[in-house]
């Protein structure tokens, strides 16, 4: 968590970190659809293709140092996330892939009757892909939103849970509400009710911390494309519960065999090799100690930063009786990331975000593949709700040059 000692965020240093934003007249305001990607990791996924571009696992030398970048991929990962081994870190193409991964590696655990708890308030990456083990008899329940709120409450998940729950899925954060749940709360009610928890972290991991033995959790994904990198992902899981998943390769590959039995096909090497550059950035960002301290103190400065941004956009957009915010209304860091969504009263969403297009600002309308929060809060009208979703290389300058242009689109 930000601490109140964080060191201002050195934006300059930061967007040169950055190619795309170098002479680039567009404003990205829609970074919860994916990042810009680091200068480091770009370069590094061109080494890794020019230089080591060879199977693993053999023993002549231009072998052994791709097996050794694999290995230090899965090191500096587990280190980013706060893993105690880099065994636990399961790559894969996509957080929805590797969901649909786990969901599948864990069907045999379960028997008809079994209960799996999921949100109205989840992306469908944290849904959809659960729905398959209906064919073995599982019941699914529902953990709603508050529809007037936009607040979810852990009395209402209490009442769901009952000895044959096993598993609850949530999300860390919301990508349209951009409210940050309380996840290790969350992890300890259903931990008293010998369940596991599955967390989603798409849209929290480019923001905060991420430290997934504080969180609780007993899986625990994002993707890397949304956290300046490439599209690539990651699963982490206590190591004793991935020795329990089925194996999803050849079936020489035993059950012991974790990471590797998880990621069907081989990984992405030159993707994996490329994270590594998010990595390290965020420690040069932190002050280069290479321990997790530089990520926090990173980060730390990063939450600090997103705040004043959220601060300026909530500000205006809190002005205009004309416009409603979907979710909290404050900017307060331990409460949000700075993805905003609004709905303009007797407005189309497309229309506005269409209107922006001319001004290089780039941001989208929609549902954001968490249609069913959106059904909850009846925003389907109108093209959904427009959703600005900042980053830490994201300007006080931009947020300004958006709600100018805004003041002339919306009357």
């Amino acid at each position: 968590m930000t601490t109140q000692t964080a060191q201002p965020l050195d934006v300059a240093y930061v967007r040169a970190q950055f190619p795309a934003l170098g002479d680039n007249q567009w404003a990205y305001l829609d970074n919860a659809g994916g990042s810009q990607v680091l200068g480091t990791v770009a370069a590094r996924v061109a080494d890794y293709m020019l230089t080591s571009s060879v199977q693993t696992g053999a023993s002549y030398s231009v072998s052994e140092l791709a097996s050794a970048r694999i290995l230090e991929a899965r090191s500096k990962v587990a280190r980013f996330v706060g893993a105690s081994r880099p065994e636990e870190i399961v790559f894969g193409p996509s957080t929805t892939v590797l969901m649909r991964f786990l969901a599948t590696a864990m069907a045999s655990q379960l028997v008809a009757g079994d209960e799996i708890i999921l949100t109205d308030f989840d992306h469908e990456s944290n849904i959809g892909p659960w729905l398959i083990l209906k064919d073995r008899g599982v019941v699914f329940k529902t953990w709603s939103i508050d529809p007037d709120s936009f607040t979810i409450k852990l009395a209402d998940l209490e009442a769901l849970m009952t000895p044959r729950t096993k598993l609850v899925c949530v999300t860390h954060c919301s990508n349209i509400l951009g409210t940050i749940n309380p996840v290790a709360a969350i992890a300890s009610l259903v931990h008293s009710h010998g369940a596991r928890l599955c967390v989603d972290a798409v849209a929290y991991a480019p923001h905060r911390t991420v430290d997934v033995e504080a969180s609780g959790a007993d899986y625990y994904l994002f993707s890397f494309y949304k956290v300046y990198g490439p599209h690539f992902a990651m699963m982490w899981a206590k190591y004793d519960h991935l020795l329990e998943l089925d194996g999803l390769y050849h079936y020489f590959y035993s059950r012991e065999k974790v990471p590797m039995k998880l990621e069907p096909g081989n990984i992405n090497y030159e993707l994996a090799w490329g994270c590594t550059g998010i990595v390290d950035y965020f420690d040069k960002l932190g002050g280069g100690t290479g321990d997790r301290a530089a990520i926090v103190k990173a980060f730390d400065a990063v939450a600090l930063h997103e705040q004043t941004l959220s601060t300026r956009l909530l500000d205006w957009l809190n002005s205009r009786n004309s416009i409603t915010v979907v979710g909290s209304r404050t900017a307060d860091q331990t409460v949000r990331v700075p993805t905003i969504a609004f709905k303009v009263s007797g407005e189309d969403s497309a229309e506005i975000v269409r209107k922006l297009d001319p001004h290089k600002i780039g941001v989208r309308f929609g549902d954001f593949h968490s249609r069913r929060l959106i059904e909850r809060l009846k925003l389907t009208h109108g093209n959904g709700v427009v959703r600005i979703s900042m980053v830490h290389y994201n300007t006080v300058a931009e947020v300004d040059r958006l709600t100018k242009t805004l003041d002339q689109i919306i009357v």
